[in-house]
């Protein structure tokens, strides 16, 4: 995805190429200039040629999720849809609903308004806490601040309207994480379509590769669907916290999920296109089977943000770095607890789990605690972005292989492995597939758990981050000399180190008093026994709630088309046909 090409960048319109699924279905046939129905006409006057009437192709962003070649000159035409101006036109659209003080009714439900609510990640606070030079959970408050308090969007707005709630997605990572390690044992101990008591089904194939990047996982459906089965069937973080949002106050308050407007804010364009997947919206978790209302609603990066601030005239690095002082409760208790914990906010994890999200490293925690004395070892692929792990026993013994692949160049390497092998048409002949030995064995490790990203350096390197060359970091115009690799790389470590920089010191006595049994800061039963309430509440099952599907995109580009379909084309273009 490309971090420069914008909607506000372009002035023209780009058709849609040859294997869009939205073609413009009909063209304008010839008007005959002769009474001879076999008579042609050729020209070379080129100067009078007729306008053409067609109305101009619309494609949606879903559309763009079940195209299999380029629609326009980039997806990020489409996602621009979903950008800081959207936000501010839906603010402006009308009063907002308004909660009684406890917030466990709203006052106004017969207007017919909507009430709006924000999560945000910690990679985006990250990127902003590095432009601005403060710490990322300085930068937790600025953000509240601009979105709900009284010196951010709504002093400037037309109905005063502000976000009701800003959430963390650290929550939704810390379970994702859990039942990540759920379907990851099912795998090992049952074998795939087994339940545990996560509930995790439809368990995938091993090895299990992660689906919370949204790149990968469109990358996998257009191009790879012979790694479909493997992948994660849980949601990702945001889809996640998008779920338990509009599916809770939707309940709570008696309203339509389509009241409930959600805001992201995320390090990623790609996660517009998340945003926009049918298989992510109230259809699936309610059970209707139609056409459902998303979600996520909105998503905007890191860089759309400060966009944001700026259109209405709001200096985001003079906003209070303090959390705000009123606060309305999330309307049931429990899920304010977890929402909301009270003491320091969620650190990001430990610096070995590296900067998205830490599935694989929770998992490496998870695995070895149930063996007593057992040890994880680290050896580094073919570059830096590969990384390959080990638990063994006391003993020698291995149980769990893993990996880390961050980068297109790298993924590239492990569907190849992963690819299954051809029979050979030749009598005799061995089966084709470098990445397999005759006998269906991959010819690499045997890996249980893999965790891809799409970007090289992972989440915090992602496409809406802000960058070294952008104005906002010095506050000058963008200068004739262009940064290079260098410092862009130098760049991308202050906002790691910013990332890190979240990290606050937890009394452990505190914690293991409310959740016991932590693995890396996270109790796994505290985490289960909050779904299971969420699950109750809703009267909807978990596994509607926190898992999602897949699909192979068919592709017909780089096919040759037969003889046939060049008669209809050309056929159709003349206004014939048959």
């Amino acid at each position: 995805m490309s971090a420069i090409l914008s909607a506000n960048d372009l002035n023209d319109f780009i058709s849609p190429g040859v294997a869009c699924i939205k073609p413009v279905e009909t063209l304008p046939a010839a008007k005959p200039t002769s009474t001879d129905p076999n008579a042609l006409e050729v020209s070379f006057n080129t100067e009078h040629i007729p306008e053409s009437d067609l109305p101009p192709a619309q494609i949606s962003l879903t559309d763009c999720l079940a195209c299999s070649g380029c629609v326009t000159s980039a997806e990020a035409v489409l996602v621009s849809l979903q950008s800081h101006a959207e936000v501010l036109s839906e603010l402006d659209s009308g009063p907002g609903l308004r909660l009684s003080g406890d917030g466990s009714r709203v006052e106004n439900i017969d207007t017919g308004s909507k009430i709006f609510v924000a999560s945000v990640s910690p990679q985006s606070r990250a990127s902003i806490a590095a432009t601005f030079g403060v710490s990322e959970k300085e930068v937790g408050h600025m953000i509240e601040q601009l979105l709900s308090g009284p010196r951010g969007l709504k002093s400037r707005a037309v109905y005063r309207n502000g976000f009701q709630w800003v959430v963390d997605t650290n929550v939704a990572r810390e379970a994702c994480l859990v039942l990540g390690a759920d379907e990851l044992m099912v795998s090992m101990l049952d074998g795939p379509g087994k339940t545990s008591n996560g509930g995790a089904k439809k368990q995938s194939a091993k090895p299990i590769l992660t689906s919370s990047c949204p790149g990968w996982v469109c990358y996998a459906e257009k191009t790879h669907p012979h790694v479909l089965p493997h992948l994660s069937r849980l949601k990702s973080p945001q889809a996640l916290m998008g779920t338990l949002l509009k599916s809770t106050l939707s309940r709570k308050f008696g309203i339509s999920p389509d009241r409930i407007w959600h805001l992201a804010i995320m390090p990623c364009f790609d996660k517009k296109l998340e945003a926009s997947r049918g298989e992510l919206t109230d259809a699936v978790w309610e059970g209707t089977g139609t056409r459902g209302v998303r979600d996520v609603d909105c998503v905007i990066t890191s860089k759309e943000l400060i966009m944001l601030a700026e259109s209405r005239r709001v200096d985001f690095a003079k906003l209070p770095r303090s959390p705000l002082p009123s606060f309305i409760r999330f309307p049931d208790p429990k899920l304010n607890s977890f929402l909301f914990p009270p003491g320091p906010r969620r650190k990001n994890g430990e610096q070995a789990s590296g900067t998205s999200g830490g599935n694989l490293f929770y998992i490496l925690q998870y695995v070895a605690a149930q063996y007593e004395g057992a040890s994880v070892e680290t050896s580094r692929g073919r570059n830096a972005d590969v990384q390959e792990y080990t638990i063994t026993t006391p003993t020698g013994e291995t149980i769990l292989k893993a990996a880390r692949y961050y980068g297109f160049r790298n993924i590239q390497n492990l569907v190849r492995r992963l690819k299954p092998a051809r029979s050979s048409r030749m009598p005799g002949g061995k089966p084709i597939g470098s990445a397999r030995k005759p006998g269906g064995k991959t010819t690499g490790p045997e890996y249980s758990y893999v965790e891809v990203m799409a970007c090289p350096g992972g989440c915090t390197n992602g496409g809406g981050q802000i960058k070294v060359d952008d104005p906002v970091i010095s506050g000058k115009e963008p200068s004739d000399e262009k940064p290079g690799p260098r410092e862009q790389k130098a760049w991308l470590a202050q906002v790691d180190e910013a990332y890190w920089s979240g990290e606050d010191s937890v009394d452990e006595d505190v914690v293991m008093d409310n959740r016991p049994n932590l693995v890396d800061g996270i109790s796994p039963s505290y985490v289960k026994d909050t779904l299971a309430h969420w699950a109750d509440i809703t009267g909807i099952d978990l596994d509607r709630l926190a898992y999602t599907s897949y699909r192979e995109v068919i592709s017909d580009v780089g096919k040759k088309a037969s003889d046939t379909e060049r008669v209809i084309e050309i056929a159709s273009k003349i206004g014939g046909g048959w």
